[in-house]
């Protein structure tokens, strides 16, 4: 070996040294013979440094995974006996191998294991075994290889290809018959012999046995010798956590509901009168958190027995489920009050479970009413933030306990199925008592009660936010909890939880304001002020700003009194923060979008005349295009890079606050009705002069690209006389990716003003496709993919606009560019259609064949498209399928396929028996199609139902295709 290189494997070593081993490792992958030094070294213990011997397991790795069919025999046989021998040699050595060697060694026997053991090595399991023995280090390795063989045959993380899925199921239904029993055996004799000596191989081993419970025959091991040791192991404190998992997967196989049933009560039954039940005495949090999945685990398990036996009319049996699952509940409650969530969280299931079995129950109980009560504070209690809880900073605990309160919240909709009159009823009484003295409550008890009428628009659902109508006792406990909420002062609450709460259950109820509009000033003022959009914290700002404009949009008819006191308060939040002298704004760009997206709503739904309108819409963007001005004035003569980045940013965010603004119009409330159309016109006539800026283009066009596509449907053909220059400007010094950005707006005017645009799109075509063509042209390396990617979404957008044009009835702007210029846009298609492997673009091509031939295909069409027709258009649907890459199993593929079949129908639908006689005498017998296929296939295209062709197209190209 290149003992240099192996220098480099060391985590220590200089890069130099690592590259170098890296290519060495390389370099022995495809070496035909360099697995054999590796064995060699391996089996006569040549190196003693770890991290070569790990190399040495990966190069053989590599050899089993992809080459092992290339060896011979003895070559095979030689890689069997070197694990072996290895594996030997692991009794006597000194010390163990380090934990990653041992697991990839194991990672190793287990692809040996799958690749020989139907075919060359039955005896796997008997040669590892009479190696190991008992030996402590053997069974170690003996139980990692196991492991590695359970996950290489059924862990699902792993994608396995069809044929490996059909051989893992092979050798499992092999080993069930041939092995399985001898392996619980030895399992057992494990379990047996060290149980007092070797706590490590202990947990190891009744790990194995939970991951192959789930493919094995249950009753091995759900067996009193099995069942008794492991409830043994669960009084042991090293080895009860695994113990306790490893009940779990056997309660969790799936069986026969009347013995599963059995099966649980007798574990019950042991567990509690062994005192597992007192789980209030248990110190380890980590063994009860265990334990509370196990309980979930047998009470979902009784859960399915009970809904398979009510299914197969077995009422007597079902109730003694439903029997020994009661017997649960007071179990199931102490571990969902837990105070630590993990405990909680893992039992949540077999709550939800229980509240579905109520839910079908007719009558309930008094105890099944007071079970569902008890889950009602459970539930209220559980989503109380804790004192730890770090608002500021939120990291892993803070974001598992979010995850926690959504199952939490799950329950609470599940217990509004069952009970809503007890959840409106609890809600209601803890809120009340809470708003009540919400200055001497702490915060986490203020948020959870206003959290829970939050939580109440989910659990009581009803259509439309209508929670104030309908169902007079729901909606009067609701309006009363709302008016309590808005006149209490709780917003004045000192602490973000509490005052984030407030405005998402303001905004989340805001149809509450269309019954009470009387409380709309003091919510005003609360999003107004220190409270809202001026509070100190950016994360309660941020989120204001949002809500503010849902707020304000949802309530638009109640807003016309507020509206210019609005617009005066919310004015310093508009300033376009100056990208100089580290001046923090209040809010953040992407909030100010809100803030200008409330602006333009409040005017343009306001009941004020058409030039009130245009008077504040001005005043709302003049300053803007101002600033706009003088910043680009800045960015033309910045010579600093990073300047000339933060001056574009913020001319950036200037264009995005007024399309922002253009949202709130619509078809009733157009910008011309609204008298605005000149404020947009002068925004339009700013901005696209930062087009022709030679600096930071991509930012800047693409901001007024985005502004452009708003206007085009705001201003209609208003927008018009901007398009050309806008165009040229953008279609100078073009890569790609601006060309494929660029062409949605030509495919948008296009498609919205067709006729109107003929003569701009005629002159444009040329100078586009020019420039479309000269990026496709460019030579890019070959293992470029992000270039080959990029051409592709171009070809992509070309074949889209091509499409648009004809698809407007705007044929003619093709047919006007000269015969030259037309055949080679003709050629284009049809290379699109054929020669690149796309099925998007395939299916895109022949929809503009369809189309054209539609047009062009008569007899007064344009002269020689009928040759046209014969020599590319018809063999294009019969080439493109015929390609190897065409694969009929896939769906964009089909869709393809399917669009060719409209381009030949129409072909024969505008050239009529001409077309039938070409495929007849002509094209069909060149490709050697046979005469009855010829006449079968002729037979299909003259049916009169287009959909009976494309699926014979289909089976066609199915037979046609080796």
């Amino acid at each position: 070996m290149d003992e240099q290189a192996l220098l480099g494997l060391n985590p220590n070593a200089d890069s130099d040294f690592r590259q170098r081993a890296l290519a060495y490792f390389e370099q022995l992958k495809i070496s035909p013979d360099a697995w054999q030094v590796c064995a060699e070294a391996l089996a006569q213990k040549t190196y003693s440094d770890d991290h070569i011997k790990f190399f040495c397991f990966q190069v053989l790795e590599h050899q089993v995974k992809y080459k092992y069919s290339e060896l011979s025999t003895a070559q095979q046989q030689l890689i069997r006996e070197t694990l072996l021998s290895w594996l030997q040699a692991q009794m006597l050595n000194p010390q163990p191998e380090k934990t990653f060697i041992r697991n990839k060694a194991a990672q190793v026997f287990a692809l040996l294991f799958v690749t020989e053991y139907l075919t060359k090595w039955p005896k796997f399991f008997f040669d590892i075994l009479s190696v190991v023995d008992l030996n402590p280090r053997g069974v170690d390795l003996y139980l990692r290889i196991l492991m590695a063989i359970d996950s290489e045959l059924v862990d699902r993380d792993v994608v396995h290809t069809s044929e490996e899925a059909r051989r893992n199921t092979l050798i499992k239904d092999t080993m069930r018959e041939q092995c399985i029993p001898n392996l619980v055996e030895s399992w057992y004799q494990i379990l047996h012999n060290y149980q007092y000596t070797n706590s490590e191989v202990l947990c190891q081993c009744l790990e194995v046995i939970g991951a192959y419970v789930s493919w094995i025959d249950l009753s091995l091991i759900a067996n009193d010798r099995f069942i008794n040791m492991l409830l043994g192991h669960m009084s042991v404190e090293v080895l009860r956590e695994e113990a306790c998992d490893c009940l779990f997967e056997i309660v969790n196989k799936g069986m026969d509901p009347v013995d599963k049933m059995k099966l649980v009560e007798s574990l019950c039954q042991v567990l509690q009168t062994a005192g597992f039940f007192s789980i209030d005495q248990e110190e380890d949090l980590d063994f009860v958190a265990r334990f509370s999945k196990l309980v979930n685990g047998m009470g979902q398990s009784l859960i399915v027995s009970w809904t398979k036996l009510i299914k197969n009319g077995a009422v007597k049996t079902a109730q003694e489920a439903l029997d020994a699952i009661e017997t649960k509940v007071a179990l199931m409650l102490r571990l969902l009050v837990h105070e630590d969530d993990d405990i909680s969280s893992n039992i949540i299931g077999f709550c939800y479970d229980y509240l579905h079995i109520l839910k079908q129950l007719t009558v309930l109980s008094d105890q099944q009413k007071a079970n569902i009560e008890a889950i009602m504070l459970a539930v209220m209690k559980k989503l109380t933030y804790d004192e730890e809880y770090n608002f500021e900073n939120e990291g892993e605990d803070e974001a598992m306990f979010v995850e926690y309160r959504k199952q939490l919240k799950l329950l609470l909709d599940r217990l509004a199925q069952v009970s809503p009159e007890l959840v409106l009823a609890s809600v209601r009484r803890v809120f009340s008592a809470t708003l009540q003295n919400w200055q001497t409550t702490r915060f986490m008890e203020v948020e959870v009660a206003i959290r829970l009428l939050y939580m109440l628009a989910e659990a009581l659902p009803v259509s439309h936010g209508a929670h104030f109508s309908g169902d007079v006792s729901k909606a009067s406990a609701l309006q009363d909890m709302m008016r309590t909420l808005v006149t209490s002062g709780v917003s004045s609450y000192q602490h973000t939880s509490v005052t984030l709460e407030f405005f998402e259950t303001v905004v989340r109820y805001e149809k509450f304001f269309t019954v009470e509009p009387q409380h709309i000033p003091c919510v005003l003022m609360a999003f107004l002020d220190h409270r809202g959009l001026w509070h100190s914290s950016p994360k309660v700002r941020s989120r204001t700003a949002y809500l503010f404009s849902r707020f304000v949009k949802s309530l638009n008819k109640q807003m016309n009194p507020f509206i210019e006191d609005i617009l005066n308060r919310i004015q310093d939040l508009l300033t376009l923060s100056p990208p100089e002298n580290g001046y923090q704004s209040l809010l953040s760009s992407d909030d100010q979008l809100f803030v200008y997206e409330t602006a333009g709503a409040l005017i343009v739904n306001s009941d004020y005349p058409a030039e009130n309108k245009r008077a504040l819409m001005k005043d709302l963007l003049t300053p803007l295009m101002e600033r706009f001005k003088v910043l680009l004035e800045k960015l033309m003569m910045a010579q600093d890079e990073e300047r000339q980045a933060s001056l574009a940013d913020s001319l950036n965010h200037a264009v995005g606050f007024a399309s922002r603004t253009s949202k709130a119009f619509s078809n009733k409330q157009t910008v011309k009705q609204c008298g605005c159309s000149e404020v947009y016109l002068d925004c339009l006539q700013t901005f696209l002069p930062a087009l022709s800026c030679p600096v930071q283009k991509d930012i800047l066009r693409s901001g007024v690209r985005t502004f452009l596509h708003r206007m085009i449907i705001c201003l209609e053909e208003e927008v018009l006389p901007f398009i050309p220059s806008a165009s040229e400007h953008m279609l100078k010094d073009c890569e790609a990716k601006d060309l494929q950005e660029f062409i949605p707006l030509i495919n948008q005017i296009t498609a919205k003003f067709k006729i109107q645009v003929s003569p701009f799109l005629q002159q444009m075509f040329m100078p586009l496709l020019h420039a479309i063509f000269e990026v496709l042209l460019r030579p890019a390396e070959e293992n470029d993919q992000s270039a080959a990617l990029e051409k592709q979404m171009l070809r992509r957008s070309y074949f889209a606009f091509l499409q648009t044009v004809t698809g407007s009835g705007m044929s003619e702007v093709i047919a006007n560019q000269g015969a030259e210029n037309v055949e080679r846009v003709l050629v284009t298609i049809i290379q699109g259609a054929v020669e690149y492997p796309d099925p998007i673009a395939q299916k895109t091509c022949f929809i503009i064949l369809s189309k054209l031939v539609e047009l062009w295909g008569g007899k007064d069409g344009p002269v020689g498209f009928a040759d046209f027709i014969y020599k590319h258009i018809v063999p294009a649907c019969f080439l493109a399928p015929l390609k190897q890459t065409f694969d009929l199993a896939d769906a964009q593929t089909v869709l393809a396929l399917s669009e060719c079949a409209v381009t030949l129908k129409t072909i024969h639908l505008r050239r009529g028996p001409e077309c039938v006689q070409y495929l007849q005498q002509e094209y069909l017998p060149s490709l050697q199609v046979a005469p009855e296929i010829i006449q079968e296939f002729c037979q299909a295209l003259q049916q009169p139902d287009a959909k009976v062709f494309k699926n014979y197209l289909k089976v066609f190209f199915q037979r046609a295709k080796p």
